[in-house]
């Protein structure tokens, strides 16, 4: 948010686009992280583990999974976290591999998110079609971005890097003894791993995330627009 706040003071931006982006971090902050973070609980709990659900966590009520720093970073920055799920590893019968899919439930939850988001906005736009609305316009844009929000969650969550989920995928086939100690270690490559996106952001003007997220939303965007674009033909 920070970025288009300051692309609207330079005259870059229009006002209606800043408060556009700024309706769309804040929908995803209270909406779609609270659905991240209840994938994961839901699936540690389907496989064994019920701490998450004892500690309340499988639920979409925001303030179970918010915290305040994740939370000003995502709307400020554009990118931040939530409170993370306990999960006690020694509840599953295969340790790593039912790790792993309980971290992947969170990005995945975020790839549905985005195809329905894509979805609605189809809905939308044919209704344009047969309305001059002009709120339909706003409601088409508002699901774009907040479909293209969810990929990128998506892919900042499935780096390798610890706590990220994607680290979980990596730590699956390393040997235990590398295992544990990693995951003793793994707090403090969370702000490693703020400080190089910063750099990179904020220095180098480059965002290896969102050349990625380009990519796989534009996949998803083709495969999900493809029967809409049968039907408007």
């Amino acid at each position: 948010m920070l970025s288009f706040v300051l692309q609207y003071m330079t005259g870059s931006i229009e006002l209606t686009d800043m408060l556009m982006i700024v309706g769309v971090l804040f929908f995803v902050a209270l909406c779609c992280l609270p659905v991240h973070e209840c994938a994961h609980a839901w699936m540690a709990d389907k496989l064994g583990d019920p701490t998450g659900r004892l500690k309340g966590r499988i639920t979409l009520n925001p303030f179970a999974h918010l915290t305040l720093v994740g939370t000003l970073m995502m709307l400020i920055f554009g990118f931040g976290y939530a409170k993370p799920v306990p999960v006690n590893i020694r509840n599953f019968k295969k340790r790593k591999l039912y790790f792993a899919i309980t971290a992947i439930a969170g990005p995945v939850s975020n790839i549905l998110l985005s195809v329905i988001f894509i979805v609605f906005m189809y809905i939308f736009y044919i209704a344009g079609i047969f309305s001059s609305a002009g709120v339909l316009d706003v409601a088409i844009d508002f699901f774009f971005y907040v479909a293209y929000f969810n990929v990128m969650l998506a892919v900042f969550n499935l780096l390798p890097v610890p706590p990220l989920d994607g680290s979980r995928l990596v730590t699956m086939v390393i040997p235990d003894k590398y295992y544990y100690k990693l995951l003793s270690l793994e707090r403090y490559f969370v702000y490693i791993l703020f400080g190089l996106i910063f750099v990179f952001n904020r220095v180098f003007n480059f965002s290896p995330i969102s050349g990625i997220s380009d990519f796989v939303f534009d996949c998803i965007y083709f495969v999900v627009s493809l029967p809409f674009e049968l039907i408007l033909r």
